[in-house]
Formats: C-alpha cells, structure tokens, sequence
C-alpha cells in the first residue's frame, strides 16, 4: 500500500468507475468498429514503396495499437482530458477538416468561368519585367563612397570583388520587398552599366544596373491547364470556408472584455 503507482492506479480505477456512473455512455461509444478500409489504408502504410504487405501478426500488432489508441481517446474524450490542451484541439480540428474537404467536389470550370476567373487574376501569370545587376554588401555611406571610387580607378579589392553579388533577371516587383522602394525606384533610372551609391533598408552600396527585360502578358491559352487547377484549389477552398461558416452559425461566440 505505500507503492505509489498503485495509488494512482486505483485513483485512475475509482475516478473512471465514479465517471462512468455519472454519465453511462451511449451504447454506440462503447463499440469500436475496424473497417476493410481502415484494414487496407494499414497494409497501405506498412510500406511506402509497396513492395511488401505485413504478416498476419504484423497487421494484428497494427490494428491492436490502433483500438488501444481509440478507446483512450474516447476515455480521455469522456473524462475532459482534451480541455485545454491545444495539441489534441488542432489535431481533432485537423482532422474534421480533411473530413469537409474530402465531401467537397469541384467540377472543372467552364470556359466562362475560367476566363472570367483569369481575368481578375491574370497577374499571377504574366510574366514580370526583370532587371539584372550587381551589387556590394550593405555598409555606411563613407565606405560605399569610397568603395565607387576603387571601383571606378579599378583598384577594388578581391575581397570587395568577391563579396560583390550578381543579381539576375530578378522580378522588379520583388524589388521593395527585398531592398525598399526607393532602392527600387532609383535602380531603375540608372543608366546600364554605370556604378553608382544606392541606399537600400539595410544600408549603402554601390551597384550597377546590367540588364532589363520587359515582361509579358500572359495568354489564357498558354497557361490552361494551370490556371484551371489553380481556380479548382481556390474553389474547394471557397465551399470548405462555406462549410465550416455553416458549422459556424449553430454556435455562439462569447469574447471575453
């Protein structure tokens, strides 16, 4: 009587003895159902290249871990276990919503649809114009000066040389992301392949602008089959928020002041 762990076994025993008085559950919650498919999806996973199929013993061991699994989740479920426990919420959560997912069913867009779609969206598939050029680390505006002047006697270090970057047909849309907009903007009215200061969000440079190509539009028929998939992911998505939105409305939500 002094072991410990036979004391939280009989606590474990008398809590879920006193549980299952109070609240008896429903015939069903005690029936735990292995299905062919859930027998199958296990042999599927046994091995991912599918080369061999577990023995008898080998499935037996597969589906015993997965009824022990089962019936802790549904006493854990019973007890309240997963109150608060942010794990279990998003893996339940998760898993409703592959199950919403997987009722939603998207027939391919029309050609109405489908241009119609692409042409609100057509500027994720036109293809950018793009700027190529060169660029020194970052540093303050005395060193970078001084770095042009190497640069423009010849007389750079290799050290300068070799930490100096070639960036290539980069899209000029990604350029404030990366270095702020007026780095951008100012790039853009540097002649060609003339070294200049440039102050980007991360300090001076100086830079050289080597190349520019316009972009293109895209063309709805080049990129079909793309866009089509792209509009059907959008879609399923669409009606699965729709789902969940309906879900939504049996429920109140209280915030807290």
């Amino acid at each position: 009587m002094r072991e410990p762990l036979l004391h939280f076994t009989l606590l474990g025993a008398t809590i879920f003895g006193i549980d299952a008085l109070l609240h008896p559950p429903a015939k069903d919650e005690k029936i735990i159902t292995v299905t062919k498919v859930m027998r199958q999806s296990f042999i599927d996973n046994f091995d991912e290249d599918k080369e061999r199929a577990p023995s008898s013993d080998q499935l037996q061991k597969m589906i015993d871990s997965w009824v022990a699994s089962e019936i802790l989740y549904r006493e854990g479920k019973t007890l309240g276990v997963d109150r608060g426990d942010e794990t279990i919420r998003d893996r339940i959560a998760y898993k409703m919503q592959l199950l919403i997912f997987d009722q939603i069913r998207v027939p391919r867009p029309s050609d109405e649809q489908l241009q119609a779609w692409f042409a609100e969206n057509h500027v994720r598939f036109d293809e950018p114009e793009r700027v190529s050029f060169y660029i020194t680390p970052p540093t303050d505006q005395s060193t970078a000066q001084r770095q042009l002047e190497d640069i423009a006697q010849q007389r750079e270090s290799e050290e300068l040389q070799h930490l100096t970057r070639a960036i290539l047909a980069r899209p000029i849309p990604s350029l404030a992301a990366s270095f702020g907009e007026d780095f951008r903007d100012r790039l853009l009215t540097m002649p060609e392949g003339e070294w200049r200061l440039l102050q980007s969000r991360e300090g001076w440079h100086v830079a050289r602008l080597d190349s520019r190509r316009p972009g293109n539009l895209a063309n709805l028929d080049k990129v079909r089959d793309e866009a089509a998939r792209i509009w059907h992911t959008e879609e399923t998505r669409r009606l699965a928020w729709e789902a969940v939105e309906r879900l939504k409305a049996s429920y109140q939500v209280r915030y807290e002041p």
